[in-house]
């Protein structure tokens, strides 16, 4: 048996060897100005509510993502670099990302402190087709995206107050998101740049937006809270919370990193978006290694809601824990080559 398929190995090599192959076409390359262009949150929001359907149901192959942790120097980092990719099944495309950030020293040499890159390949041929030169524009999208898929299966269809602590890109997609599938007033409370984030997003979305004094304060007033905070204190208290309060908290990606409390974790009906990522990256991390959790006490993942599970009902204290899956990557990357390759 050995040697039969020993001499079949050695005849497909051979007809290889003699056989000669067309080149595949280099992959077209799209630069930050075109991207930023032609795409926004909301051309991303139904696929993405797909992929996580899809995800929950087996359907998605996504790898656990790669960490690379890049020392400080004088010149460089301290930086991280996330490594994510996924496959929808019956999709045309799958999607390979790299994502650096936290690279604030180039703020000093005039260059954002974070960027990347997302590679889109031939599902059927596995030919790389474009490479997206994103700079964490279209992570910014599918995170938002996630963000208005918790939205639409975890709150109240009227009546929403929904604040947002952080008041970065991610938040900004995550208010445009939002405003697509709910109404509602908003409130922001961020160490800076609050002001500013009010009265632009006031103007572009129409919504009234007010800002906050502390997130206590914050609290108080909302009962849909995004949290997308990029350091490792935890940004609210159990007591500051409303009833029937929804907190969305895109912030901890990483080990070192947890903006919600164990005990509000402990106290919620708690959502992941992949609870094989939150329970080592996620919020969910740190509630186990307070003793207080395990993968036992998540209520569902996000896509089990797409799927027909129910969100909210009653008015308990649920919170959605958005890691980033692959899932959202190949989403968005089928978007982006859908929308550009065109052009």
């Amino acid at each position: 048996m050995l040697s039969a398929l020993a001499f079949g190995s050695r005849t497909l090599q051979s007809a290889s060897r003699s056989r000669r192959f067309s080149a595949f076409a280099p992959p077209r390359l799209f630069d930050y100005d075109t991207i930023t262009k032609n795409l926004a949150v909301t051309d991303a929001i139904d696929s993405v509510e797909a992929a996580f359907g899809a995800l929950a149901r087996g359907k998605v192959d996504v790898p656990m993502p790669m960490h690379i942790g890049i020392d400080e120097s004088d010149a460089a980092g301290p930086g991280d670099c996330h490594i994510k990719g996924g496959y929808v099944s019956g999709t045309k495309t799958f999607t390979v990302k790299l994502a650096c950030v936290s690279f604030y020293k180039n703020v000093e040499k005039g260059l954002p402190p974070g960027c990347g890159v997302f590679v889109v390949v031939d599902a059927v041929t596995g030919a790389p087709l474009a490479i997206f030169q994103e700079n964490r524009f279209m992570t910014d999208l599918r995170t938002g995206a996630a963000g208005a898929v918790a939205m639409k299966y975890t709150t109240r269809d009227q009546g929403n107050t929904v604040g947002f602590i952080g008041c970065g890109a991610i938040a900004r997609n995550m208010a445009r998101a939002a405003a697509s599938v709910r109404d509602f007033q908003g409130v922001v409370y961020a160490l800076d740049g609050a002001e500013d984030f009010a009265k632009e997003m006031s103007a572009e979305l129409g919504i009234e937006f007010s800002v906050a004094g502390s997130g206590e304060e914050l609290c108080e007033k909302s009962n849909v809270i995004y949290t997308q905070t990029p350091g490792s204190d935890t940004v609210l208290e159990l007591d500051w919370l409303q009833k029937g309060t929804t907190i969305i908290a895109s912030g901890s990606d990483q080990p070192t990193k947890q903006e919600i409390p164990s005990d509000v974790l402990k106290a919620s009906k708690y959502i992941p978006d992949l609870v094989k990522q939150t329970s080592k990256v996620g919020e969910l991390r740190g509630a186990i290694e307070d003793g207080l959790m395990s993968e036992e006490d998540v209520y569902c993942e996000l896509g089990d809601l797409v799927n027909g599970k129910v969100g909210r009902e009653t008015d308990e204290l649920i919170v959605v824990d958005l890691t980033g899956t692959g899932a959202q990557d190949a989403a968005i990357g089928q978007v982006a080559w859908d929308k550009l390759g065109a052009l």
